[in-house]
């Protein structure tokens, strides 16, 4: 497994891993819809970054964005693990490469939303050194769990 920056070629698997997890536990909500379909311009062009986790094949198995904030931080988006992956330790190594990056470019938190349904991302953000934050203003209906990591 090897994580890498999204090409242009990672679109469509962008999307299909999202749509597996999201519609597996959740309905897909329309600002799904909008960063799912253009992630170069909803995350990249906009500042952000977009990791892909690639399998020894080069088939990709798992994803995560940063999407830039105003204050200068990122919001963590669509991180999810193929189900063939999971267990693998992935994820921890895609919250790695967040992190990583968010410090290399000198940004001063991550933040994220999540659903308290999902332990094990809970767990593994709770490992990384994310806190719980006061319920904040959303797109997303499922959102119920605010987190920040100071960098």
């Amino acid at each position: 497994m090897r994580i890498v920056d999204f090409e242009p070629r990672h679109a469509s698997a962008w999307k299909t891993l999202n749509e597996a997890w999201i519609g597996k536990h959740f309905a897909i909500e329309p600002a799904d819809e909008i960063v799912l379909g253009d992630p170069q311009g909803q995350i990249l062009a906009k500042g952000g970054h977009i990791f892909m986790a690639e399998d020894a094949s080069g088939a990709p198995i798992g994803c995560v964005g940063l999407k830039a904030m105003d204050d200068g931080g990122f919001e963590v988006v669509k991180m999810t693990v193929g189900e063939a992956a999971r267990g693998t330790g992935l994820g921890k190594q895609l919250m790695t490469a967040c992190i990583d990056r968010a410090k290399t470019v000198g940004a001063a938190r991550l933040y994220l939303e999540t659903n308290s349904s999902l332990g094990p991302a809970l767990a593994l953000y709770r490992a990384a050194g994310f806190v719980d934050l006061p319920p904040g203003d959303t797109p997303y209906a499922r959102a119920d769990v605010f987190m920040a990591l100071p960098l």
